[in-house]
C-alpha cells in the first residue's frame, strides 16, 4: 500500500464524484497532512493525537460555513461528521461509511428531522467486530430517519478504487444511494 492518510485517496476520490454530479464537497485534513501506510497507522495517530482532537478538528473546519449542510465521514471521519450532523443546528443530513459510534456519545437521540445512511460490509472485521454495526442497527431502531446499507464482503475500505479493498459493485451502489439520498435532501 502507498502511503497516505487514512481516506485521503478516497474522500478525494468520493469527493469528485459528488462534485461531478453537482453538489459542493468539502474535504477536511483531520490529520494534519500525515501520511500512513496501514490503517492500524492511522488509527495509531488519532489514539495519540486523542479522538476528542479529531472531531474538534473536523467542527473547527465548518464553523464558518452555514448549518444546513449535510455531513459525510469515512471510518474515523465519521467521528465527527456524525457529532456534526447530531448536534449542530440546521443540519440537513448524515452519510456515514464504514462506521457508527452509539448515538449517546454525542447526544440523547438524533434528531428526527436528520435523515442518516449508513454504509458497511457485512463482514468488515472493522465495522462488525469493532461493534459499529450495532451502533448502526440501535440508530435505525431508534428513528425513521435512518437507513443501514449493508454490502457483501470483508473490506473495511470497500469504495476507495485506489486499493486493493475495491469493490467496484459496492462502490457502485453505495454511491448511488448516496446520490439519491443527497437529491431527496435538498
Amino acid at each position: 500500500m502507498r502511503p497516505r492518510a487514512p481516506l485521503d485517496t478516497e474522500t478525494s476520490l468520493f469527493a469528485d464524484e459528488l462534485r461531478r454530479a453537482g453538489h459542493v464537497v468539502h474535504t477536511p485534513d483531520l490529520f494534519d497532512g500525515r501520511t500512513f501506510e496501514t490503517i492500524d497507522e492511522g488509527v495509531g495517530y488519532a489514539e495519540q493525537v486523542g479522538f476528542g482532537d479529531l472531531i474538534d478538528r473536523g467542527a473547527q473546519t465548518v464553523a464558518g460555513l452555514p448549518g444546513d449542510l449535510i455531513y459525510a465521514g469515512f471510518s474515523l471521519g465519521v467521528l465527527p461528521a456524525q457529532k456534526l450532523a447530531q448536534t449542530r443546528s440546521g443540519a440537513r443530513g448524515a452519510l456515514l461509511y464504514y462506521s457508527c459510534v452509539p448515538v449517546s456519545e454525542f447526544s440523547a437521540a438524533w434528531p428526527d428531522d436528520v435523515p442518516v445512511q449508513v454504509h458497511g460490509m457485512d463482514a468488515d472485521p472493522i465495522f462488525v467486530g469493532e461493534g459499529d454495526i450495532d451502533a448502526a442497527r440501535a440508530l435505525v431502531e431508534s428513528t425513521d430517519a435512518a437507513e443501514l446499507f449493508l454490502y457483501p464482503g470483508d473490506q473495511h475500505y470497500f469504495a476507495d478504487s485506489s486499493l486493493p479493498s475495491y469493490d467496484a459493485e459496492a462502490a457502485a451502489l453505495s454511491l448511488h444511494r448516496t446520490l439519491v439520498f443527497l437529491h431527496s435532501t435538498a
